[in-house]
C-alpha cells in the first residue's frame, strides 16, 4: 500500500510541470515571429539632414510655453514649451518643408541650460511621407554639438534606432527664435 502510494506521488510530481505548465498562459504571451511575415527585409542605414526652426516669438509661433519656469534661474529650470516646429532641407523658412518636429523640450537642469527633448519627426516627403522618427534625450543647447537617441519610428522607419546632431546654425537672444541644424542616422528595415 505505501509503495503504490509512492509510485502514485512520484508519477504525480513528475508530470506536474506539464500540468502547470499546460495551464498558465498568461506567462506565455511571447511569440516568436518570422520577420519576413511583417515584411522586414534587411536592415538598411539612412542619414538625413535638414533644419528645425524653432520660432516663439511673432504672430505664428510654433514653440510654445505650456509651463513657465518655476524658479528664477539662468538655466530657465522647469520650462516646457510644446512644439510644431517646420522641417526644411535648406536654413531659410522658405527652403522646402519636407516634415515638421511635434513633440516638447523643457528645461530640466538647475545647473545648466539643458534641455530634454521629446519629439517626432514627421515626415510629409517622398518614401518617407507619413512615416515618423522619434527622438527622446537630453540636449546641452550652448555645446558646439548634442547627440540624441533616435528610439523609434512609424511607416518606413519601423524598428528604427540610431541618434542625432544637433548643431545650432542661428539664434536670437532676443526673440529666442533659434535654426537648429539636424544630422540623423537611423538604423531601419
Amino acid at each position: 500500500m505505501a509503495s503504490s502510494s509512492l509510485i502514485f506521488l512520484f508519477l504525480l510530481l513528475s508530470f506536474s510541470p506539464l500540468l502547470i505548465s499546460s495551464h498558465d498562459d498568461d506567462g506565455d504571451f511571447l511569440r516568436l515571429t518570422d520577420r519576413k511575415l511583417l515584411g522586414l527585409k534587411k536592415e538598411k542605414l539612412g542619414h538625413f539632414k535638414f533644419y528645425w526652426h524653432d520660432i516663439v516669438s511673432g504672430q505664428n509661433p510654433t514653440s510654445v510655453t505650456i509651463v513657465p519656469p518655476t524658479v528664477n534661474s539662468t538655466t530657465a529650470f522647469g520650462l516646457l514649451n510644446m512644439i510644431d516646429n517646420p522641417l526644411t532641407l535648406g536654413p531659410k523658412l522658405s527652403s522646402k518643408l519636407v516634415g515638421r518636429a511635434q513633440g516638447f523640450y523643457a528645461s530640466a537642469s538647475q545647473s545648466e541650460f539643458a534641455l530634454l527633448m521629446v519629439m517626432n519627426f514627421a515626415f510629409i516627403e517622398g518614401k518617407c511621407n507619413g512615416s515618423t522618427i522619434t527622438v527622446l534625450g537630453r540636449n546641452p543647447v550652448f555645446n558646439k554639438v548634442r547627440e540624441m537617441p533616435v528610439i523609434g519610428g512609424t511607416g518606413v522607419f519601423r524598428f528604427a534606432r540610431g541618434y542625432v546632431e544637433a548643431r545650432t546654425h542661428w539664434f536670437a537672444p532676443n526673440s529666442r527664435n533659434a535654426i537648429v541644424e539636424y544630422n540623423v542616422y537611423v538604423m531601419h528595415y
